[in-house]
C-alpha cells in the first residue's frame, strides 16, 4: 500500500492553496464605457454632398448658358 509522510488533511490544503494560487494568475477582462462621448467626424460626407450641388447647378447654367 502506498504511504505518504503527510496526512491527507495537510495534502488537501495544499492541493487548496495550489487551485487558489493558480485561479489567481488567469487574466481579467474589463469592459468599461468611454469616459468621453464617441464622436463621428461627417466632414467628408458633407463636402461630398456640397460638390454634388455644385456640379448638378453649374450642369444647369451650362445648359441654359451655353459658353460658346
Amino acid at each position: 500500500m502506498f504511504r505518504t509522510r503527510f496526512p491527507a488533511s495537510a495534502t488537501l490544503v495544499g492541493w487548496c492553496y495550489l487551485s487558489f494560487a493558480l485561479g489567481a494568475c488567469t487574466p481579467t477582462v474589463k469592459v468599461e464605457a468611454p469616459a468621453e462621448p464617441i464622436t463621428i467626424n461627417l466632414n467628408i460626407k458633407l463636402d461630398a454632398d456640397v460638390r454634388v450641388r455644385l456640379e448638378e447647378q453649374a450642369k444647369e447654367d451650362v445648359e441654359t448658358n451655353p459658353i460658346f
